[in-house]
């Protein structure tokens, strides 16, 4: 187990890091595959919480037990462990529950996303003394996972990589979620790459951010080469909204890279490469599939869905996520100060 020391910043301090006892609040994205045990401690670590990603082909108690069992080795801090709950998705109902129960044991935080908010889930959750999280898309959506128990929320705008449950931009969203729930911390989740934007979302009254995008570039990330360089070659108009990887997910918009649309347009094959699941078979990758391309992946990389949210300018190089958690924690400090100073200032020259 490491015993680094972790960041402490007293001015971002929130209602968030106070429930769930990090220090920093930011939280990673879950990922899926991408969300490897390394990268969810690095970033627990580092004072924010760190999320094991299971949207995983192979995923049961058996796989998922080694994963948890390896975050937890790696940090003391607390850590969550995300789940994609979706009509007709893998695991099976009972397998899930089983999953979820497993994580809650575990996790400080278990979360959910892409289904209604479900009572089920979050009794599971907080029967293993767990808090529970859902990742939401409207304000309705919002006060149904209060209903159901939920203990904080995620509001997920449109400009967020991956798989988007939200129709409309994040700072829209954010307002109309923390109105409809103002009892439950909220966290900001969409296109936050920067301390700016990080600061520019608690400033409006959110209680920490979701970072996905930033974090795939990180050191620790089970991510492709290939899919580190395309983020860094990119832009934010580079990130495209579409239904294009819809091969296994066929009722999920999601944003992905402008060159990874291209590649796979291009293509003609039925199959593009493969993927090594959890268990560690080999899976054939189809054209246009939603499986993301992790260290695994073989074939043409490129046209593989690569998720990217309309942050990804601020990739610029590889780091490592304690770095990461670092540089959005002080910039976004600065930027929170500036109006305290500012406000300073012009009662001393009163």
């Amino acid at each position: 187990m490491r015993h680094t020391k972790r960041l402490e910043r007293a001015m971002l301090s929130t209602r968030f890091t106070k429930l769930v006892g990090c220090t920093i609040p930011i939280q990673l994205a879950g990922m899926g595959a991408v969300g490897s045990p390394e990268l969810a401690a690095a970033v627990s670590e580092a004072g924010g919480l760190g999320m094991l990603g299971t949207a995983r082909a192979g995923l049961n108690p058996t796989t998922l037990a080694p994963l948890l069992h390896r975050t937890r080795e790696l940090t003391r801090g607390p850590f969550g462990v995300n789940f994609i709950i979706r009509p007709g998705g893998a695991p099976s109902q009972s397998r899930a529950h089983r999953c979820v129960e497993q994580a809650a044991k575990v996790g400080r935080v278990v979360e959910f996303f892409y289904s209604d908010p479900s009572a089920e889930f979050v009794r599971i959750v907080h029967e293993q003394g767990a808090l529970a999280s859902w990742q939401v898309g409207s304000a309705d959506e919002a006060r149904k996972a209060a209903a159901v128990g939920c203990d904080m929320i995620v509001a997920q705008g449109i400009e967020a990589g991956g798989h988007v449950r939200g129709t409309v931009g994040l700072m829209h969203l954010l307002c109309e979620v923390l109105d409809a729930v103002p009892e439950i911390p909220v966290l900001a989740a969409g296109g936050i790459g920067t301390g700016r934007a990080m600061a520019a979302a608690l400033a409006a009254g959110a209680a920490g951010v979701r970072v996905g995008t930033r974090f795939v570039a990180a050191a620790e990330a089970d991510v492709h080469p290939i899919y580190v360089d395309a983020l860094i070659a990119a832009r934010a108009e580079d990130s495209i909204y579409t239904c294009t990887f819809h091969v296994g997910w066929p009722e999920a918009q999601h944003r992905v890279l402008r060159s990874a649309i291209e590649a796979a347009e291009a293509l003609q094959e039925d199959s593009i490469g493969s993927v090594v699941d959890i268990g560690g078979s080999h899976r054939t990758v189809p054209r246009f599939a939603a499986t993301v391309a992790d260290r695994t992946a073989t074939g043409h990389v490129d046209a593989m869905a690569l998720y990217a949210g309309q942050s990804v300018s601020a990739v610029t190089r590889i780091m490592p996520a304690r770095e990461i958690v670092r540089e959005l924690a002080e910039e976004a400090e600065e930027f929170l100060r500036r109006p305290i100073e500012l406000h300073a200032a012009k009662t001393s020259g009163r």
